[in-house]
């Protein structure tokens, strides 16, 4: 009998562990596959996000449904997602004070981090060259063109927009047709992933153990927001069964855990948010490319707890009013992040410069942060995941998921 995928994929993270382990010295001979796995992966990034939300949008318009009211709640409630957990990150870090009696090293390595203004991101989202853009995976521009081409599309004279349109569903069934035979070779990719991790495992557990209460402020935040906020607003707010809705993003969470990345797992959770949550294509099409793009739940908590725990090993007292702008920072940082690993290392520096923090204090937490980031992609995902059920249910669609009625 053939193991469904997250079994497969649950297993090359165990074996591809204990073969970095036991095996460090065989790691470059299968890393390579890997390296090929995340390319393939960043590859359909674009095309997913670009095709998706044209189709999403044109169809939105055609059927004369309104696109304002639809994107409004998405972008609130994906607003409100991350609010709750940066509160749940500031509550924690400032109860465990996991950076009081931290012994600072006498040098920091500064990472090599390119250091982005908030103006620098703004202007960002309006790119120079499109085709720069898109050759390099920047999410908010191709957000941009999706948009504009979507709200366009549909204002072409009948024979030509019923071309366009033709083509842009045709482009995303392709997509997603091949992102399912790459998505069938993730166990092979993830193994090489986990594997070339673990190869170096003695100085990582060395370092988990000087950094353990980070760690766990970290973990115990992301816990608290994916396993208790999340599905009180599921059961209480939007009448659905939370644990049924968790076991069906079983493949997509996996997958950004195990690569760490939130775009990586994109096509996995289009497939699972609309086949076995039952969600429209319509909903489904838009909330989750854009969810994948501006809702960072998992990096806005952790951007918020490495911040304040930078301050707290320099013994650095924070007042009230830079504990709001930390928070309020990490919002934006948040939606400023892209999907890709370790991206809320550069948006972090953002935010220490903002309240005044000493840069170098990144090095603190970077040895780190690939765990940490491993979970917080996770949890992104998931926060995508939840908030497309509650459009679908705001939009009065019938889910298997659905409580039954009383």
């Amino acid at each position: 009998m053939k193991l469904k995928l997250h079994w497969q994929i649950l297993l090359a993270l165990i074996f591809g562990g204990a073969a970095g382990i036991l095996f460090p010295k065989g790691t470059p001979y299968i890393s390579w596959l890997g390296d090929m796995f995340m390319n393939a992966l960043s590859m359909l990034i674009v095309p997913i996000i670009f095709f998706s939300i044209v189709t999403g949008i044109s169809g939105i318009i055609s059927t004369g449904d309104d696109l304002r009211k639809l994107g409004l709640k998405t972008i609130g409630l994906y607003i409100l997602t991350m609010i709750i957990a940066i509160i749940t990150g500031l509550a924690l870090v400032n109860l465990i004070q996991p950076g009081s009696g931290i012994l600072l090293p006498e040098s920091i390595v500064k990472p090599s981090i390119e250091y982005r203004s908030v103006r620098d991101i703004v202007i960002g989202f309006v790119p120079k060259n499109i085709v720069d853009a898109l050759s390099k995976n920047y999410t908010f521009p191709v957000i941009l063109l999706a948009f504009l081409a979507g709200l366009n599309v549909p204002k072409l004279p009948a024979e030509e927009k019923n071309l366009l349109i033709c083509f842009f569903q045709s482009g995303f069934k392709l997509t997603l047709f091949v992102t399912k035979q790459i998505i069938a070779l993730a166990p092979i990719g993830i193994f090489a992933i986990v594997m070339k991790q673990f190869s170096e495992t003695s100085g990582f557990l060395l370092l988990i153990a000087d950094m353990l209460k980070y760690v766990l402020t970290v973990s115990i935040g992301l816990a608290i927001h994916t396993f208790v906020w999340l599905p009180l607003l599921l059961r209480f707010g939007f009448r659905v069964n939370p644990w049924q809705h968790f076991r069906n993003m079983s493949t997509p969470l996996l997958t950004a855990f195990s690569t760490a990345s939130s775009g990586a797992a994109l096509p996995a959770t289009l497939y699972a948010v609309e086949h076995k949550d039952g969600i429209s294509p319509k909903v489904t099409n838009f909330t989750i490319p854009l969810g994948s793009a501006i809702n960072m739940d998992g990096a806005a908590l952790l951007e918020c707890v490495a911040v304040i725990f930078i301050a707290q090993a320099y013994g650095i007292s924070l007042t009230f009013l830079q504990l709001l702008l930390i928070a309020f920072t990490s919002l934006l940082c948040a939606i400023g992040s892209a999907g890709v690993p370790m991206a809320a290392l550069v948006m972090m520096s953002l935010i220490l410069n903002v309240v005044g923090l000493p840069l170098e204090g990144i090095g603190l937490v970077i040895g780190v942060d690939r765990i940490l980031d491993m979970m917080r992609s996770a949890v992104n995902v998931y926060g995508d995941t939840c908030v497309a059920v509650m459009i679908a249910k705001t939009e009065n669609e019938t889910l298997p998921i659905d409580l039954p009625k009383k």
